[in-house]
């Protein structure tokens, strides 16, 4: 082969190595930012809100972008891991590391307090996938409309039953309509996007690996790869347990984001919101749900100068893009810093060779 068209490629564990260092650094950099006090309370709420959403539209493009699925529950999942964490926390005894009692090494409350936060997160996680399993079993033999009525269904059902489940168990365990409340405030901009990370490279890992190849050709389509041996049922039940893991984390984050959870917050409009962030980013591109989560996140914080007609603003950027963008901001791309890096290799070193000739 002519040496000339030769491609120089970056070694695998040397792509997770550029990649594991650059996460590091960017955390390092938004942990000191935050922690310093150079961006205010106010930015740093909107920051873990970013966060939040982020995990929760890339979580949701598992079942929508990639395995080609239409559900409409995904708040449901969020309230399920939001209450799990929350009764979780309050039942622990959580540190109060601004008044530790006299004696008390502030190492070892930092280890005990992000320790129940850890449990609480994988906490949230499993009971929410638990629930996505018993719902995608049934659901996901189903298709279009149909699977998006039943994912709705179960939406509402979750929330009409943290309204209503303290009355049948004769105690207060959700609190009803007035909510949830003193859930310890554990999140912050550091530990969100910790999350954020981890929510995109376990799904980024999954997707490239055998069985996210799996999950794409049901997408593509499902008659073929049934003829093919693939498990379609196995690996949509799988795909959709995934996005109510992740969604399930994100709620325990926006529980402890916000100290205060209400069923009236997880209602259709939630999901609809979620699903807005997805389509509009691109169905199948994560970076396409990590851009318009934060855009979306953002505007209307941005647009707060306008009153009355932000929500007008807002509405009318959405109609625009999607009448000029169909197929989202990034449609089905997906940003890889290892390729970025091989084009400039190959540039450069093109170039480098030309000069030698």
């Amino acid at each position: 082969m002519n040496s000339s068209l030769q491609q120089r490629r970056i070694p695998m564990p040397t792509r997770y190595l550029i990649n594991l260092v650059l996460v590091v650094a960017a955390l390092g950099v938004l942990h000191y930012i935050s922690s310093a006090g150079i961006i205010s309370s106010y930015y740093s709420k909107i920051f873990m809100l970013v966060g939040i959403n982020i995990i929760l539209a890339v979580s949701l493009n598992v079942a929508t972008g990639y395995l080609g699925q239409l559900p409409l529950g995904h708040a449901g999942f969020m309230a399920v891991g939001g209450y799990a964490a929350g009764i979780f926390l309050k039942a622990v005894p959580m540190p109060n590391l601004n008044r530790l009692p006299e004696g008390t090494s502030e190492l070892a409350a930092h280890i005990q307090y992000n320790a129940y936060l850890a449990v609480a997160l994988v906490l949230a996680g499993v009971v929410a996938a638990i629930f996505g399993v018993i719902i995608g079993v049934p659901a996901l033999r189903l298709k279009g409309d149909y699977l998006a009525i039943i994912t709705l269904g179960f939406g509402e059902i979750i929330r009409v039953i943290l309204l209503n489940i303290d009355d049948l168990l004769g105690f207060e365990f959700t609190y009803g309509a007035s909510g949830l409340k003193r859930i310890p405030k554990a999140a912050t901009v550091t530990n969100v996007f910790i999350c954020v990370v981890v929510t995109c490279a376990v799904i980024h890992l999954v997707l490239k690996s055998r069985h996210g190849r799996a999950v794409l050709s049901i997408r593509e389509n499902e008659i073929a790869a049934e003829s093919c041996g693939v498990n379609t049922t196995y690996y949509k039940v799988m795909a959709f347990t995934l996005s109510a893991f992740f969604a399930g984390v994100a709620g325990a984050l926006y529980a402890t984001y916000v100290g205060i959870l209400q069923p009236s917050t997880f209602g259709f409009m939630k999901s609809i919101e979620i699903l807005v962030m997805v389509v509009l980013g691109g169905m199948g591109s994560m970076l396409g749900s990590v851009l318009s989560a934060t855009v979306l996140t953002a505007l209307p914080q941005m647009l707060l100068a306008f009153d009355k007609w932000r929500m007008v603003l807002y509405s009318l950027v959405l109609i625009i893009v999607m009448i000029f963008k169909p197929s989202g901001l990034l449609g089905t791309y997906d940003f890889s810093l290892s390729r970025v890096l091989e084009k400039l290799l190959n540039r450069f070193g093109g170039k480098r060779k030309e000069a030698a000739k």
